[in-house]
């Protein structure tokens, strides 16, 4: 999104509902906004997101999480600690995907975040349940083999998918320094290797690919599965954000991203299909 002048409206062609931060990017640019033209410019990008969040979360009732605020405030690729939910840290990491010899793409199943509030919420929720029976505030500091210990309790009292969504949160947390480290050494095939690692994980143990009762409408799955038998056993497919509708994401040799983007249109609508170009730089003050 952006502005242009006085007389321009915010721009953008980001498709609705799809899950691509578009809440977001709107947040982080009208705190900008305000922080340019009123704050003399001293909130950092960090305070410009958890000011975004803190608006979708109190003002609009979606108890969104702070990574697409964060993402869209810093630009970039980035590595995120939200240990500390008031003090996020974070660091550039370095990695040119088109230089190694592959395009991000993002496919739009279809389908619409709108109404998926209900279903967002439950993740963190069950998640906190789990916590709290271990007297903690969050999974952050448990292991795999204390779920196990106490599986039977948490099957009893939080249920079977807030134990397999613990599972996924605490493998999820061990998952990404490793992505960190494979894309600060340039190994771009163990990166990808992760990439299917966590995508697998999200749809059988987080469960955020069908939405609860879904029978005959299964977007993203079936977008996933077909993405993936295109590439056979090249790249990398995923969910992509929140899940439950709107897009995946996937990880395409340059020798086939326009082939790729061809097979998934044809299968999902014209135009369904965008190769991403990550900006560098996150919210800013452009000046003419």
């Amino acid at each position: 999104f952006y502005v242009r002048g006085p007389e321009d409206a915010d721009t953008g062609d980001v498709p609705a509902g799809s899950g691509l931060s578009s809440s977001a990017s709107v947040e982080v640019l009208l705190a900008q906004i305000q922080n340019i033209l009123y704050n003399n410019g001293k909130f950092s990008q960090a305070d410009l997101a958890m000011i975004g969040q803190q608006a979708e979360n109190v003002h609009f009732g979606k108890p969104c999480g702070l990574m697409d605020q964060m993402a869209c405030a810093l630009g970039g690729i980035e590595t995120i600690d939200f240990g500390r939910p008031g003090k996020p840290r974070w660091a550039r990491v370095t990695f040119d995907f088109e230089q190694a010899g592959y395009v991000l793409a993002i496919v739009n199943a279809g389908g619409s975040h709108a109404d998926l509030t209900d279903d967002y919420a439950a993740i963190p929720g069950e998640m906190h349940t789990v916590a709290d029976l271990f007297g903690m505030p969050s999974l952050r500091k448990l292991g795999t083999d204390k779920l196990v210990r106490k599986a039977a309790a948490i099957r009893e009292k939080a249920g079977d998918r807030a134990l397999l969504r613990a599972f996924h949160f605490v493998a999820e947390n061990e998952r990404v320094p490793e992505m960190v480290r494979s894309l600060e050494s340039g190994r771009i095939r163990r990166y990808l290797k992760l990439v299917r690692k966590s995508g697998d994980s999200s749809w059988k143990l987080l469960q955020n690919v069908v939405r609860p009762g879904a029978d005959r409408e299964q977007p993203l799955a079936a977008a996933i599965t077909l993405a993936t038998a295109f590439l056979g056993g090249t790249g990398a497919v995923r969910v992509h954000g929140g899940g439950f509708a709107g897009t995946i994401q996937a990880y395409v040799h340059t020798d086939h991203a326009a082939e790729f983007a061809d097979f998934m249109d044809a299968r999902f609508g014209k135009g369904a299909t965008k190769i991403l170009h990550i900006r560098p730089d996150g919210v800013m003050e452009a000046r003419a």
